[in-house]
Formats: structure tokens, C-alpha cells, sequence
């Protein structure tokens, strides 16, 4: 186990994607609206936090490896608001674009009496313009050409920051230097990332691109799903998280499938439970880890991050106390 998380620390990831401002507003409800029957909420306080590949950046930091986070934001106050809080939590801002043709992704979270009661998105999902995929692409390379690079993290949130070209050609210069790719995708790009070490989406967001219903499917069912995707693909592993089931893992190499159950939980809030799994695992392929091995620890991990309220990074002290009660982890 120590040597696990000391090759964490030996390892350095780019992260790559789509980033925004998580703010929180929290309060009271009193009364109804005599405008309309909606509550009322009185604000108590307004809390911001890093999200999107911002927050995998955050989590891998908190897992004590070496993020280095490439993306492009607006320049306005909520980009100032991104910044400041990259400043705070000690993460390089290198790689981060500013660009006067964008916003900066916020995401308002209106939590009252300690419930979240509605969400507001105020973003720009449209593609990079042609100076921004430029500006992109050379700041990317340069990170590359710069540092020795152990895993490249996609996480695609499906805001515009990647465009099939762009993703091929990120994939394209991981494969001439040997770099572990990881990819968190949305829809939109989902058949976009041919040839990428693992490919990660939850089990509706892989029946979403594979325009497929969402039915009660037996893991048998699961484990074809994903084979057949990553034959086609030509993906290493391909891993989804089942939410209250759990997780599934098929590695194409070895011609092996994986399942475990979700950890019996408190469950509070499961936002961000994704980018803890995203970086867990990525960690764990740098560190040679199988696959049974890496969907076990990156399921412990997603299941640790949903008993507190909020997008929040887990940290390698709070994954080891968790790994040292498990019976999997002390025999492996």
C-alpha cells in the first residue's frame, strides 16, 4: 500500500478539459412566494469551488500526484473568480487560456434548508474558434514538450473545449511518447476518442452514445456492451460506473471482465463522484495496477466522495483509512 501511494506522488498528469466555477448558495426557506409557488430562499452565504476538470486536477493534487490542468476560460469576473481559486488551492495556472470570446462556466447550486432545490448553468458550449484550438494546441505541446507527462486525463464535459480534431490530435502525440490516455466523455464527442488507453463514462452516459435504452441490464449484458465498444474502439479498458451496483471494468488486452458492487454508503451527494473514480483510476494505470485492481480502488474512492455534500476531492489519507478496512485491498 505505501508503495501505491508513493508512485502517485512520482506521477505527473495533464489534465485536459473543460473547467467551471461550482458556486454554492446556501440558506434558509421560510415562505412561499406570493409571486408565483415557489420558496422563498434567503441567502446566508455564497460559496465557490473549482469544478469540472478543475476539480480531477484538485482530487489528483489531494491524492498527492502532480496535476498540471490545460483549458481555456473566459476573461471576465468569473474567470478572475477561477483563477483566484486555482491561487488558493495551490494549482499551476499555466496552462489556462484567457480568451475574450468565451465566458467562464458557472454552475449555481441553490442549496436551502440543506437541500438543493434548483441548479442555473450560465455557460458557452460552443466550439473553440480557430485562434482559441491554436493557442489550445501550442500551450498543450509546449506542457508536453516541457515536462515528463505520466497520464493525460481528457474530461470532457461537453462545453467545447475539444473538437474531433483536436481530440485526435492530442491522442495522436500521446501515442508517439508512449502517455497513458484516460477519458471522461460526454455525448457529444463520443466516438471521438478511438485508440485512448481508458475510456470512462457512467453506465447512462454509455447507453446515451450508444444510443441504446437504458434497461435493467444483467452484468453478462454489461460485460458485451463494453467488450464489443472497445474492440470497435480499439480501447485498452473500458470502465462505467453502475451508480448503486457498483462498477464494471473490461480489459481488452487480457480478455478479462471485472464487477464489484457499490460499498455500502451514507449517501449524501453524489457530485464528483465521477472526477474522484476519473482520477483514482488514472493514478492506478500509471502505477501498473490491473484492472480489477483499479476499478476496485477508483469504486471505494467514488463511494467515499458521496457521503459529503458538494463537488469535494478526497484526499490519499481518507483512501487509505477506507483501503485499510477492506478485506480486498489487505489481500491483494
Amino acid at each position: 500500500m505505501d508503495s501505491l501511494f508513493k508512485s502517485f506522488e512520482n506521477t505527473t498528469v495533464l489534465v485536459v478539459g473543460d473547467v467551471m466555477v461550482d458556486c454554492y448558495l446556501n440558506g434558509k426557506v421560510n415562505r412561499i412566494s406570493p409571486e408565483a409557488p415557489v420558496p422563498i430562499m434567503n441567502v446566508q452565504n455564497r460559496e465557490y469551488r473549482l469544478g469540472g476538470a478543475a476539480n480531477v486536477a484538485l482530487n489528483l493534487k489531494s491524492l498527492g500526484a502532480k496535476p498540471v490542468l490545460c483549458s481555456v476560460i473566459g476573461k471576465d469576473n468569473k474567470g478572475t473568480i477561477f483563477y483566484n481559486l486555482l491561487q488558493k488551492n495551490d494549482l499551476d495556472s499555466l496552462g489556462i487560456i484567457h480568451s475574450t470570446d468565451r465566458k467562464t462556466t458557472i454552475k449555481y447550486r441553490v442549496v436551502g434548508n440543506k437541500t438543493q432545490m434548483l441548479r442555473i448553468d450560465d455557460e458557452d458550449d460552443s466550439y473553440l474558434n480557430e485562434k482559441e484550438s491554436s493557442q489550445f494546441l501550442t500551450t498543450l505541446t509546449q506542457i508536453i514538450d516541457n515536462q515528463k507527462i505520466d497520464v493525460i486525463v481528457f474530461v470532457d464535459y461537453d462545453k467545447g473545449l475539444f473538437s474531433g480534431n483536436i481530440i485526435h490530435q492530442i491522442v495522436g502525440l500521446s501515442k508517439k511518447l508512449n502517455i497513458i490516455t484516460t477519458v471522461d466523455p460526454k455525448k457529444r464527442n463520443f466516438w471521438n476518442y478511438e485508440g485512448v488507453t481508458m475510456f470512462k463514462p457512467n453506465f447512462q452516459e454509455l447507453c446515451d452514445g450508444l444510443r441504446i435504452e437504458n434497461n435493467n441490464f444483467s452484468l453478462e449484458e454489461i460485460h458485451q456492451v463494453i467488450k464489443d465498444f472497445s474492440i470497435k474502439q480499439n480501447i485498452d479498458y473500458v470502465m462505467t460506473t453502475l451508480s448503486e451496483k457498483g462498477i464494471a471494468i473490461y480489459d481488452r488486452k487480457k480478455d478479462l471482465f471485472f464487477s464489484q458492487p457499490a460499498f455500502l454508503r451514507n449517501i449524501s451527494d453524489v457530485s464528483g463522484a465521477g472526477d474522484t473514480v476519473m482520477s483514482i483510476s488514472s493514478l492506478c494505470l500509471a502505477a501498473n495496477l490491473s484492472a480489477k485492481q483499479t476499478a476496485q480502488l477508483a469504486n471505494l474512492g467514488g463511494g467515499i466522495v458521496c457521503e459529503y455534500s458538494g463537488v469535494v476531492p478526497i484526499t490519499h489519507e481518507m483512501l487509505r483509512a477506507e483501503m485499510m478496512k477492506q478485506d480486498d485491498f489487505n489481500n491483494n
